[in-house]
């Protein structure tokens, strides 16, 4: 796969930058973030919990665009990268529920509470992606299973976007909407690590994804040398290709 080695380039420079800035946010979060007068010590997983989700559903984002990339080339990179966006983002989705989860039980004394438009919308989006693989690896057809998973993480992604515009509509709701489509609601020093906060999460999911497509492409380089000494590229089915890693 030509350029398959350039995921590896820039890794841990971008490894490091990763590792500094989740630590200065976590710095931040326990000694420059005041306590919420509210909710005391509690409010803090705030900055985890929060920066998950948005980076979960860009994740989603991400993936479509991605995938669009394929859909308008036919090349299977583009199929690869949006499979990764996408499976990391799921990771990030459910890290986000499970946090969110623990924050409304110390917070409302329910771990889950149905009325509330913003839980329930991304938990619909988060069960919508978790289809996307099932659904993918249910085609044994390589080129049949990219084009079907492209059409989905297009559709998917861009019900996102339209998802949070309606609950951002919506009247009734006891979650916190300090971030709305008109700005962020916070105090300048929780405004500050709350930002520090969402670029070391975003740093961590580029990380990871990077990560995951070296690998995959290593993993699909050793094949491809193996196919070549042992002679298997001679036998291959014509017009037949192997599926992602």
């Amino acid at each position: 796969m030509p350029g398959s080695t350039t995921y590896g380039k820039g890794l841990r420079t971008l490894s490091l930058a990763t590792i500094v800035t989740t630590a200065a946010a976590l710095a931040l979060v326990f000694f420059y973030a005041p306590l919420d007068a509210d909710q005391g010590f509690t409010q803090k997983i705030f900055y985890v919990h929060v920066p998950l989700a948005i980076i979960s559903l860009g994740g989603f984002i991400f993936g479509g665009a991605l995938a669009i990339g394929y859909l308008r080339t036919g090349d299977r990179k583009w199929d690869l990268r949006s499979y990764v966006a996408i499976h990391m983002a799921l990771i990030f989705g459910v890290a986000g529920l499970i946090s969110g989860s623990i924050w409304a039980k110390a917070s409302w004394g329910h771990w889950w509470v149905w009325s509330e438009p913003t839980l329930v919308s991304f938990l619909i989006v988060l069960l919508l992606f978790a289809t996307y693989q099932p659904l993918r690896f249910s085609i044994e057809d390589p080129e049949r299973q990219s084009r079907y998973a492209s059409v989905f993480a297009v559709v998917g992604g861009a019900f996102v976007p339209l998802n949070y515009i309606a609950v951002q509509a919506a009247t009734a709701y006891v979650h916190p909407r300090v971030l709305t489509l008109g700005g962020a609601h916070l105090p300048p020093s929780m405004g500050l690590t709350f930002v520090v906060a969402l670029l070391a999460f975003t740093l961590l999911y580029v990380t990871l994804w990077k990560y995951e497509m070296a690998a995959k492409n290593a993993r699909a380089q050793v094949r491809r040398l193996r196919r070549m000494l042992l002679g298997d590229d001679a036998v291959r089915p014509a017009g037949r290709s192997a599926a992602p890693s």
